[in-house]
């Protein structure tokens, strides 16, 4: 099935208006109307990324499995505002669906970014065994913060272990980071660890970074790779470091407002085809990671970190995880150690 057109707000209000039309001219009360059921989804990743691709399979499968009943229109690139204006919709019931970067939402509550502390993990298979586990205490936290805020969480997606990008100069040590003004989504452990090594943080929305970036109100980022890329980050930029700092993950979110209004086969559907695209945008995403590190070599200097280099990072991200016990909890941070420590 052809992707679908992206509808630009102008023609969201102009959907809006309309169901609210049809609405009035349904039959008597209580009996619902007999067309499609449709549904706004809304992210902030870029047209090409893997994230909206697996956003526009979601909304082609739920159409055709449905039947036609739930019809499905993906607003990306921030159309519909940012991951935290998202959130708020998504918790007043404004908003269907969202694929969501829960990690900018701590605004909203502090356990959205639980899983940003430094150095959770490493590479990709550490990844699966810790982040995707169903029973681990990251996937455990999200979905409760998700719920105290009026959202479902269906699945959790990929977006990937991120880097640091500046136009100053080559970051090879935590002493480089030093001095450097940072942009940082609104992450009490992104922001803290950059601000333990001496860098001037800046909360920015993702919409703003690139202005940000042009102007020189920041003189770097933090995002990995594909990220960058997508949104032409390093094009105002000299120098990216694959950190690792963090893994970052992307959940695929509905209005429980919304969802619990559907049946419950269009629950179970929804809740499948979610589990389904977002497992499938993790391979995907995998699969495109080297391509965007050989086009970004063709574009700013990369610094690739030796052994010893990685594991100061790692030490020092470690080293402040007991200063965050007030943000998620002495608890919640042991019982990450113990998963991770059973990996070992």
């Amino acid at each position: 099935m052809p992707r679908r057109t992206h509808l630009r707000p102008l023609l969201a209000l102009g959907s809006a208006v309309a169901l609210m039309a049809t609405a009035a001219c349904s039959g008597a009360a209580g009996q619902p109307d007999s067309g499609p059921r449709e549904l706004r989804l809304a992210h902030v990743f870029a047209v090409d990324s893997t994230q909206n691709a697996a956003a526009e399979e979601f909304a082609d499968r739920i159409e055709e499995e449905s039947d036609g009943q739930l019809e499905v229109t993906v607003y990306p690139s921030s159309q519909l505002g940012s991951d935290e204006s998202l959130g708020r919709d998504l918790s007043r019931g404004t908003l269907d669906m969202a694929f969501l970067n829960p990690g900018s939402l701590a605004s909203m509550d502090p356990l959205m970014d639980f899983h940003y502390l430094p150095y959770i993990v490493s590479d990709n298979q550490q990844a699966d065994q810790i982040f995707y586990r169903p029973d681990g205490i990251i996937q455990q936290t999200l979905h409760e913060a998700h719920e105290k805020h009026g959202m479902t969480m269906l699945a959790t997606f990929e977006l990937e272990l991120r880097g640091v990008t500046n136009s100053s100069h080559p970051v090879d040590s935590v002493d480089d980071l030093a001095g450097l003004k940072l942009r940082v989504p609104g992450s009490d452990a992104i922001r803290g660890f950059f601000d333990a090594a001496g860098a001037q943080t800046q909360v920015m929305p993702m919409g703003d970074l690139v202005s940000g970036l042009q102007t020189g109100t920041v003189d770097g980022q933090d995002n990995g790779v594909q990220i960058t890329r997508d949104n032409g980050l390093q094009e105002s930029q000299d120098y990216f470091t694959p950190t690792k700092h963090v893994y970052a993950i992307g959940t695929v979110v509905m209005s429980t407002e919304v969802f619990d209004s559907l049946t419950a086969e269009q629950q179970d559907l929804v809740q499948e085809v979610a589990t389904d695209v977002a497992a499938e945008q993790v391979a995907d995403n995998r699969a495109r990671n080297q391509e965007y590190m050989d086009a970004i070599r063709d574009e700013i200097d990369v610094t690739e970190l030796d052994g010893a280099q990685m594991e100061e990072f790692r030490r020092f991200g470690l080293s402040l995880w007991d200063r965050f016990a007030d943000t998620y909890g002495q608890d919640r941070i042991d019982e990450l150690r113990s998963e991770i420590e059973a990996l070992r």
